[in-house]
């Protein structure tokens, strides 16, 4: 479902795959922003149900363009994933964006000083994370890229 082949990315002026990590332990979240993801042109969806295994997907090297996250998961929390990429030189640019039932109202603010892109409180419409993860693409240069 996360690989859009039939599309035509040159139309959006790019020719390779952009993959974006997804984040999210619950299944019915992580469904509707695969979904929604996946219309992206040019977009790979890579799945992590834990910021543990998130973390090791990062931390080994494969190459994302952009994380959408969870915030409240067990073993590791979103704000700890946030911390450690904004601490590796290789991922401190990458745009991150949270999708978060969290309601402690001190949430926005603690991300926005671990300096994320866009932050979406559940229950979020998956089409507005659809058009700010395009938007944050679109701004993003290839160079960007963890290698």
């Amino acid at each position: 479902m996360g690989d859009n082949s039939g599309m035509l990315p040159e139309a959006h002026g790019r020719s390779a795959k952009r993959p974006v990590l997804i984040v999210e332990d619950s299944e019915n979240s992580a469904a509707m922003l695969e979904i929604a993801l996946s219309l992206i042109p040019a977009i790979t969806v890579l799945m992590a149900t834990s910021a543990v295994e998130a973390w090791r997907i990062l931390s080994g090297g494969t190459a994302v363009q952009a994380v959408v996250t969870d915030l409240n998961m067990p073993r590791m929390d979103g704000f700890e994933l946030i911390r450690r990429m904004r601490q590796d030189c290789r991922l401190a640019g990458l745009p991150i964006v949270v999708v978060s039932a969290d309601t402690d109202p001190d949430t926005p603010e603690r991300i926005a000083q671990l300096g994320i892109s866009a932050y979406f409180a559940k229950p979020f419409s998956p089409a507005e994370v659809r058009r700010k993860l395009e938007q944050l693409l679109d701004a993003t240069p290839q160079d960007a890229t963890t290698r």
